[in-house]
């Protein structure tokens, strides 16, 4: 009686699930992560997602640890970064490690930009939106880092940057004062972007939380850009194996750079002392930026041409609107897989001409990649909808449907339509639906 009696016990302890779903703080990761349903056909392009956390990861850290032996201040910086590489145990690599981490950075995120528009990973429109504004605080906060170790080049191109205040309406040598705390690159100028450079990675750690919230509330996108609620696998382990073999190659790489060529892509005008008295002959950003500075240095107006740069990079802000295709995936649309190659062999093609000097055939070269880059752009939603209506069966014409095979029938049909022979489009119409 008594086993019976257990057996219809309510209060009896249940049978429960694995500790990682039934903790709720756990379950919180748990959920996000080890358990996370994900398509089933997802390619390495999407690794480069965890690589940018990774990145982020290692910046946090080797920032941190840097900042316990940085100066800020314009007569000892120079000198605390040569301290750094010199007298600091292990402080070259501390420093190597920083410096080629923010390249890597920009390498994956411009990897992950490229997957987002070619797959339409952009129709989410919360976390793209959240993405573009990741993106702009990666620029400020790289841009912030490349001056503080006050050498030639971090001056004067914090000059050169800070000065595209100007051409604000009103209010733009205002602001370009108050930056500068004086009339030109000082010392409070260096003590600001310091603390600004210090506090902006938080800021870029809850902008990622927020993006990661909004993706994993809809869920990833895939190749094909179609719903793959029943074609789904746990993170764990498909995709962590697949995310630590980006991890190992990402390894390979950033440790060539960090310690067999750490300068590949740095400047070695940084090497010398910040000196306000002599110009450098050719003052340029990080190989990051070289495209958008091709794109600035292409237009004569100074004005026209930091307005035509901005743009450059907020028009990603505009791509979610300027999607007229049916389908999210340019794997349906070869045209359109031309034209996005084309863009992507002007933003490469583009960053080399920044890095060249302002003078012919560099200059006109400029101002035709950048002409392509933005007709590529422009290009894209009229090449959606021209492949759509290609693909649109004309059915008005004809009285039953055609076979699959249709290519010759449409090129003969449209070019009748195109010498207006309607009669004689309507009659190869019939022709081919009877065959």
């Amino acid at each position: 009686m008594a086993g019976n009696n257990t057996a219809y016990n309510t209060n009896a302890p249940k049978s429960v699930g694995p500790w990682r779903s039934t903790n709720k703080l756990v379950k919180i990761m748990n959920d996000s992560f080890y358990d996370l349903p994900c398509p089933v056909n997802l390619n390495a392009w999407w690794s480069f997602g965890s690589m940018l956390g990774l990145c982020l990861v290692i910046q946090l850290l080797s920032g941190l640890l840097l900042s316990a032996h940085y100066t800020a201040h314009e007569d000892m910086a120079f000198d605390s970064v040569v301290h750094i590489m010199r007298n600091v145990e292990k402080g070259w690599m501390l420093r190597n490690i920083h410096a080629n981490g923010s390249s890597m950075f920009f390498i994956c995120i411009y990897a992950h930009i490229a997957r987002g528009l070619y797959y339409g990973s952009y129709l989410d429109k919360t976390v793209w939106y959240f993405g573009v504004h990741l993106f702009l605080l990666t620029m400020a906060e790289a841009f912030l880092g490349y001056t503080l170790p006050w050498g030639q080049m971090s001056y004067w191109g914090a000059t050169v940057i800070t000065n595209m205040l100007s051409v604000i309406p009103v209010v733009g040598e205002s602001m370009l004062r108050y930056v500068w705390g004086g009339w030109t690159v000082c010392n409070a100028t260096l003590k600001r972007f310091y603390t600004l450079h210090f506090l902006l990675p938080f800021v870029m750690v809850a902008v990622v939380f927020l993006h990661l919230f909004f993706l994993h509330e809809k869920g990833s996108n895939n190749p094909l850009g179609i719903e793959s609620g029943t074609m789904c696998v746990p993170f764990h382990p498909f995709y962590t194996i697949k995310d630590l073999f980006g991890y190992v190659c990402f390894s390979f790489f950033f440790m060539y750079l960090v310690c067999v060529d750490p300068e590949l892509l740095g400047n070695h005008l940084n090497y010398w002392p910040a000196n306000p008295m002599k110009t450098p002959i050719h003052v340029q950003p990080e190989w990051y930026f070289m495209f958008a500075y091709a794109i600035l240095r292409s237009i004569p107006h100074k004005a026209g041409g930091v307005y035509v740069m901005f743009l450059s990079i907020v028009v990603l802000y505009l791509i979610p609107t300027l999607h007229t295709g049916k389908y999210r995936s340019l794997c349906f649309y070869p045209l359109n897989q031309v034209v996005f190659w084309v863009l992507v062999g002007s933003f490469i093609s583009l960053t080399w001409i920044g890095a060249r000097p302002v003078r012919e055939p560099y200059i006109i070269l400029g101002q035709c990649l950048s002409v392509i880059y933005f007709s590529s752009l422009l290009l894209n939603p009229l090449s959606l909808w021209v492949w759509d209506k290609l693909l649109e069966y004309p059915k008005f014409c004809v009285s039953r449907p055609v076979d699959l095979k249709w290519f010759k029938f449409l090129a003969y049909f449209k070019l009748l339509k195109l010498v207006n022979r309607e009669n004689s489009a309507r009659e190869w119409a019939n022709k081919c639906s009877k065959m």
